[in-house]
């Protein structure tokens, strides 16, 4: 059985992803994007969300999950970072390579950094493993501090109840987002919504406050501090003020924080991707 310690660095290898026009489209509606937002859910003149590229790399960490580094049926998943390289095209296949980044002992769990890069993105899902520490490594940086100022942007954030059987079809199938029992098996009352689905919801609002485009993200990171139901509105804090993008957190309505340490930067000078060869008019 391989220590928690040696996973770090192991290589995940490297897939070829593909997808299309409607993958995009599904995934913003199944993010809570309305129909009338026509950039995001009509190919005419479809923006692809940049965090749609998560749903594109999480074959890696399944993957590691699935080499026995932890237990799949109580790991959760802690926070996520994404870096934007290049807008993703409406449709197209991406080469993605995946390693096992760090791995931090936080006494009573691990936690696994699992970078996936490629020429349009690098992504790092943590992923909190419940009974794998102990192994005397480091602990790992602190979670960010909320600022310590009233908030700038203050906004509701609904979810709906169908919300996660609707984005497990974008690939993260992991059955305790659809099955009660599974559900109680990692410690929670009934299914709740995938982090990067909480995520991504909150963007859409957060975006059109700060009179960004969705589709512009640049940088993005967050932690998930709490599960959320589907059918719970969300109230969402932002604080702007430095060069380094909006600060966020989001809470449940019964005060919960699900999620803290929130950075986002849009780069609205980056425009769409442009065109594949297949798409450009005829002259």
């Amino acid at each position: 059985m391989t220590s928690t310690r040696a996973w770090h660095g192991h290589d995940l290898g490297t897939r070829t992803v593909s997808y299309t026009e409607r993958d995009a489209i599904l995934y913003a509606l199944a993010v809570g994007a309305p129909a009338d937002r026509l950039d995001l859910v009509y190919e005419r003149d479809l923006r692809v969300l940049p965090t749609f590229a998560l749903t594109l790399a999480q074959w890696a960490p399944d993957a590691l999950g699935a080499l026995g580094a932890f237990d799949v049926t109580t790991a959760v998943h802690g926070s996520q970072r994404l870096t934007v390289k290049r807008p993703l095209e409406r449709s197209g296949e991406l080469v993605t390579s995946a390693r096992v980044a760090a791995v931090w002992d936080k006494g009573s769990a691990a936690v696994f950094d699992v970078e996936v890069d490629c020429d349009r993105f690098t992504a790092t899902w943590s992923i909190f493993a419940p009974g794998s520490g102990g192994f005397g490594g480091e602990r790992g940086p602190s979670a960010p501090r909320r600022p310590d100022r009233p908030t700038d942007h203050r906004l509701t954030v609904p979810t709906h109840s169908r919300q996660a059987a609707l984005y497990r079809l974008l690939g993260d199938r992991h059955a305790m987002h659809i099955d009660p029992g599974a559900a109680k098996a990692a410690g929670m009352p009934r299914p709740f919504l995938h982090g990067l689905c909480t995520l991504a919801a909150a963007l859409l609002p957060l975006a059109d406050t700060l009179g960004a485009h969705p589709a512009d993200l640049a940088e993005l990171q967050a932690r998930f501090a709490a599960p959320v139901f589907p059918g719970d509105p969300l109230a969402l804090h932002g604080w702007t003020g430095d060069d380094t993008g909006v600060r966020f957190e989001a809470a449940a309505d019964d005060g919960r924080t699900v999620l803290s340490g929130g950075r986002a930067r849009f780069a609205p000078d980056r425009g769409p991707a442009a065109p594949t060869r297949e798409e450009t008019p005829d002259a």
